[in-house]
């Protein structure tokens, strides 16, 4: 049995953490993390998510030495929890978002220590969004114009979306393009779309979970390629797993395509 650690437990991904993988057979949760000064401090894990007594104490460090450690809080929390895991040779399922060019670097230089599968959507349909999208767009080419379009609940603080931007990231890969060609909304009296150019846009509706659009089209045709997730434990499912499978890998960097096998 494989024991993991979560943080950001009494946040919405943390509690569905703790409630699934509890019910995983593959999976024991040693360990629930929250910030020094939260209210929930000190109380059963299980019982601020809603499951019951486990055993498992809301703490702030990381007493234990878990095999993965599981983050889902804020960059910030990110930074500290990815030193105490390569200092303590804990491999590291990061689905923290916001995070900045230098934490992607700090990730690289720690991922020649430990394992670490960073992705801001551990979605397993989104990972085939991505490789389809990129596939879409390799094939298509600059005859057709892309756009990308996202949601999310109007509580979501960075955008466009982590998710978006991994998915512009796969279309600009395939199309040897660089993130100079996107533009992040259009206005003004001149906002004529340039060749070559990918359109970025984010909305924030209400309690939208989180819903992504690639579009291509050119005169005569459009084609849409769409993934909604209609629930956040389709989330939970994808770290869970991804935290299964990274027990066993070597140090690296990896993502959600990886636990797939469709880079």
């Amino acid at each position: 049995m494989i024991e993991v650690a979560i943080t950001g437990a009494c946040g919405r991904m943390g509690q569905r953490l703790i409630a699934l993988g509890k019910q995983d057979g593959g999976l024991r949760i040693v360990a629930a993390i929250e910030r020094p000064d939260h209210e929930m401090l000190y109380r059963d894990a299980g019982e601020v998510a809603g499951i019951g007594v486990i055993g498992v104490p809301i703490t702030f460090d990381l007493k234990v030495t878990p095999k993965v450690l599981i983050d889902f809080a804020h960059p910030a929390a990110t930074r500290h929890w990815l030193k105490t895991c390569r200092d303590r040779g804990i491999a590291m399922v990061i689905g923290t978002t916001g995070l900045q060019p230098g934490d992607h670097a700090t990730i690289d230089q720690a991922a020649a220590q430990i394992p670490i599968l960073q992705s801001p959507n551990m979605s397993l349909g989104v990972a085939i969004l991505c490789k389809v999208a990129a596939e879409v767009a390799k094939s298509l080419g600059d005859d057709y114009d892309i756009e990308i379009l996202e949601a999310h609940h109007r509580f979501k603080k960075d955008a466009p979306s982590g998710t978006a931007m991994g998915l512009a990231d796969a279309i600009l890969k395939a199309t040897a393009k660089t993130r100079d060609a996107l533009v992040y909304g259009r206005a003004g009296d001149e906002a004529t779309r340039k060749p070559g150019e990918i359109g970025m846009h984010a909305m924030r509706l209400g309690d939208e979970i989180g819903r992504h659009t690639a579009y291509f089209a050119a005169l005569g045709e459009r084609l849409e390629l769409t993934h909604r997730a209609t629930n956040r434990d389709t989330f939970v499912l994808g770290a869970l797993r991804a935290a299964k499978w990274l027990a066993e890998r070597a140090p690296g960097r990896y993502s959600i395509a990886d636990v797939l096998g469709v880079k």
